[in-house]
């Protein structure tokens, strides 16, 4: 018998139906030869300490840290019936083809199963991207030999280990300090999540310890051809401040006075350039959380379902856990196809069926760049659109408009700068003309005012940029009014969940390390596309971070556990430097009994150190209620400025 183990029921449903596994039987689809069946995610876990030892229900300082001589998996209880049947049918198959989710916690899920139930049978890879049928079907023609996936297999079982080791040492270690200081809490401390934590934790302290700045800045309103526009003030360097901001108001002052007495400004200097923009690459998942969260409003761990659903449940895009925006080459020959399920499954496309070409290849299609999966793009089940509404069907047209994009020309416009002289005075104005829309046509508010006629695309896609009239070098334009600006630096913004997911993606931008921040460029970050949306709603779960409106906030418990975990611990370049060691066994560098060393006898090192320590859970005040002593005071008149004040300062690495 031939057996494809898949992750979830409704995947197993999928492929049995393509393979004529049409009967049901105990926890599977049956056919000629051939059964599927499937898990529930992980049918098993990793022992708890007390299957090593009975003593370990306790927790007592003394025992730690723990450190497992031999590693124990046990069976979840609530899953137990179908962990049966997965077994049963491991000890009938002749041949095992793994059907997991094609990630390295799929090829866990199905490995650790293999390892716990001793199949020694052949096994093969069924490596999917799409569950709609032609892409199942492509697949099954395609089955890797299973030993090229086993080190997925590896890395995962080193990120589990380590998970744990960090997880129940100084978790236990910190909840025992804390009973000691009198909180009664679990303060659970993680490989992932504490590093995470500490990024909000910073922000937090940034803001709160933010001093406002007082800048002023002047806007000319200039007459040209019966049009207005306007031109900024460019203050002396010397008066300016490293942004360009003029700090000096009695300059400002009489900069204003001047100008409003000369009535007149002199072009001296015109220019044009020709701005040609490609289109932005498919998405990766953390790319889609970051705009749905900017767009749409919506929580990382809910875009993931959403975009989950819309794989699993309506087969109508790709992957979508993908760390990776590319797409191979051999994937450009279905574009056609592709694109014409589209245009038939939503008139609103319509529109752009004169400019696309399926034959054009953007930038995103580069074998080179693609690693286990490409960026999340539609299939051609695109029949299934009617079924969608409200925020699958917004995430959706998110997806498809990247995709449209790549067969789209580029957006090109016409950037012109003016220079000025006003009484002596420095004036610029800068105006923008769209010359080619390009791939900004696919874009969803784009084709809703296209749809709608009640705009343009054109100029739903330029609506924020000023469009200077027709200027001539030398020429004189009169002033027609000045507006001097009383302004205030602004503190960062606190976190969303989508700036958080890419502050976990960019990690080596919070590294001053030349060296580290280098090594860290080309990995993952902290956690994974898999992983980043859970662990941000595990820290909200957990009391360690609110919500107020979009906005993070750290609790006093948040501050009070970064302050006291070693640096290291909470440092996001050490967790980043632990994801590239996972690299390095998913490629075959290093084994895992080598990471499993290196990650014990380091942690161990670390509870040591930390046995002795004094623990008061206090937050300061600048985590309660968010304190915001930058805020202007009503007295003082002044404007909020728009503009963005200076970055908050990068944690340093341990």
């Amino acid at each position: 018998m031939r057996l494809f183990l898949c992750e979830k029921p409704s995947q197993a449903k999928d492929i049995a139906q393509v393979l004529g596994a049409t009967r049901r039987g105990d926890g599977c689809w049956v056919g000629a030869g051939v059964t599927v069946t499937w898990c529930i995610g992980h049918l098993l876990e990793t022992a708890p300490p007390d299957s090593y030892d009975a003593r370990y229900k306790r927790w007592v300082l003394a025992d730690l840290p723990i450190v497992p001589e031999r590693w124990k998996m046990q069976v979840k209880p609530k899953t137990a019936s179908q962990y049966k049947a997965v077994k049963r049918l491991l000890g009938e198959a002749q041949e095992l083809i793994i059907a997991t989710d094609a990630d390295r916690e799929g090829e866990m899920i199905a490995r650790e199963l293999v390892e716990h139930c001793r199949y020694r049978g052949p096994i093969q890879r069924l490596w999917l991207s799409a569950l709609d049928d032609a892409s199942i079907r492509k697949a099954l023609g395609a089955l890797r030999a299973g030993a090229d996936t086993f080190n997925l297999y590896q890395s995962a079982l080193g990120r589990s280990r380590a998970d744990w080791l960090i997880g129940m040492n100084m978790s236990r270690l910190f909840t025992l300090l804390g009973r000691q200081s009198g909180y009664q809490g679990v303060l659970p401390v993680g490989r992932v999540q504490t590093p995470t934590l500490r990024l909000v934790v910073d922000r937090d302290r940034s803001i709160a310890d933010f001093v406002p700045l007082p800048f002023w800045a002047i806007d000319v309103r200039l007459l040209g051809d019966s049009v207005s526009f306007t031109a900024q003030w460019r203050a002396a360097e010397e008066c300016c401040d490293d942004q360009g901001r003029c700090l000096d108001p009695n300059l400002a002052q009489q900069a204003a006075d001047v100008m409003r007495q000369t009535g007149e400004a002199r072009l001296q200097k015109l220019k044009t350039e020709r701005m040609r923009e490609a289109a932005p690459l498919p998405f990766d998942l953390g790319t889609l959380q970051e705009i749905c969260s900017k767009k749409l409003g919506l929580g990382a761990q809910e875009t993931l379902d959403i975009a989950q659903s819309l794989y699993e449940t309506y087969k109508l895009i790709t992957y979508p856990r993908s760390d990776c925006g590319y797409l191979p080459l051999s994937q450009h020959s279905e574009a056609p196809t592709i694109l014409g399920a589209l245009a038939g499954a939503d008139p609103i496309l319509a529109v752009l069926k004169p400019y696309l070409d399926a034959r054009r290849k953007s930038r995103a299609w580069n074998d080179g760049k693609v690693g286990a999966h490409h960026g999340i793009i539609p299939t051609a089940a695109a029949r299934s659109l009617e079924r969608l509404t409200g925020k699958p069907r917004a995430v959706y047209t998110l997806i498809r408009a990247r995709y449209l994009a790549q067969f789209l020309p580029n957006h090109e416009y016409d950037r012109t700068q003016a220079d000025f002289d006003c009484a002596g005075e420095a004036l610029r104005a800068v105006g923008k003309q769209v010359v080619e829309p390009g791939w900004k046509r696919a874009l969803p508010e784009a084709l809703a005012a296209s749809h709608s006629r009640s705009a343009d695309t054109t100029t739903a896609t330029t609506a924020a940029a000023q469009s200077l009239p027709a200027l001539q070098q030398g020429q004189i334009y009169p002033v027609a009014d000045v507006a001097l600006k009383d302004l205030w630096t602004q503190p960062p913004k606190p976190f969303t969940e989508g700036d958080l997911i890419k502050a976990m993606k960019n990690v080596a931008k919070l590294v001053d390390d030349p060296k580290l921040k280098q090594k860290l460029k080309d990995t993952t970050g902290i956690g994974t596309e898999a992983t980043r949306a859970g662990i941000i709603q595990g820290l909200l779960d957990r009391g360690y971070l609110t919500k107020q409106g979009k906005a993070l906030a750290a609790t006093p418990a948040a501050f009070s556990l970064i302050d006291a975990v070693p640096r290291a611990i909470a440092d996001p370049g050490t967790t980043a430097i632990w994801e590239q060691a996972l690299d390095m066994v998913q490629s075959g560098e290093m084994s895992l009994d080598e990471f499993v060393t290196k990650q014990s006898a380091w942690m161990s090192k670390q509870v040591e150190r930390c046995k002795g320590l004094r623990l008061t859970i206090t937050g300061p005040a600048a985590s309660a209620g968010r304190a915001v002593p930058w805020k202007k005071r009503k007295s003082t008149g002044r404007k909020a400025s728009p503009r963005k004040g200076r970055a908050a300062k990068s944690p340093s690495p341990a």
